[in-house]
């Protein structure tokens, strides 16, 4: 028996037409808004990278110079707050810093006053950093400041009686504060500062949130501890690492 095959003639209707017009548009925006965030995503990557090629420059000065806070001859790094200021960081001596507090500051390009208190080695993680102390702790300087380093966050000092609070940035990934939410108790941190390394060891970890500064409180009972902070990966909360001198 022969089969008859029928084929039915597809019409193309206006509210067709339309309809096909309208996904060609969320198409076209989609593709844009894909190459936006990709391009938003590479730059700050770079970005990032460049604030850790800053921080970790500092660092090899201060190791290789054995200079530290409390030596006179200061480090100075000029550094940008200009998300898209590619010039090359200059690394030179300055005879021109400001000092309060026993600590020597240097003058950033964007007009915020910093010092190097100390540096921070946590090496379960990898991580080594100088750590920073703006000269008001205005919240615009502490944003600056936290773009290149750890900075000291509260308390009396790095390595003295009480509780030296440090925070740092959560990236999701190796850099900065990025691995401290993982560390757990028992590990190690060692803070230099004067050409003095203390060790301290992890024995407690939380979450707070972002208003809740008790984690801060200089209550240690005469001993000396150090307070890690930075973000959750979803940026709701706050981390909180402490340790204490072994």
């Amino acid at each position: 028996m022969n089969q008859i095959l029928v084929t039915k003639k597809l019409y193309i209707t206006p509210e067709l037409k339309r309809k096909k017009k309208i996904y060609k548009v969320y198409l076209i925006i989609s593709v844009f808004l894909i190459c936006i965030l990709t391009s938003i995503y590479i730059y700050a990557e770079y970005d990032r990278n460049k604030s850790e090629q800053v921080s970790q420059e500092i660092l090899s000065e201060l190791e290789s110079e054995d200079n530290t806070i409390a030596n006179s001859n200061v480090l100075v790094v000029a550094l940008s707050s200009d998300y898209v200021d590619d010039t090359e960081i200059d690394v030179s001596p300055n005879n021109e810093e400001t000092s309060t507090d026993n600590n020597k500051y240097t003058e950033t390009i964007a007009g915020y006053n910093y010092a190097v208190v100390a540096t921070i080695n946590i090496p379960k993680i990898n991580v080594q950093y100088p750590i920073f102390k703006g000269e008001t702790g205005s919240k615009e300087e502490t944003t600056a400041l936290l773009k290149y380093s750890p900075i000291e966050f509260w308390g009396h000092g790095p390595n003295k009686v009480g509780n030296f609070c440090v925070a740092g940035h959560n990236y999701r990934n190796t850099k900065f504060f990025s691995k401290v939410p993982t560390l757990e108790n028992g590990d190690i941190i060692e803070i230099t500062a004067d050409n003095v390394t203390v060790k301290y060891e992890v024995y407690d970890k939380f979450q707070v949130d972002p208003n809740d500064n008790s984690c801060t409180s200089q209550l240690t009972n005469g001993k000396r501890i150090v307070t890690l902070i930075t973000c959750t990966n979803d940026n709701k909360e706050r981390v909180i690492v402490q340790a204490r001198e072994i």
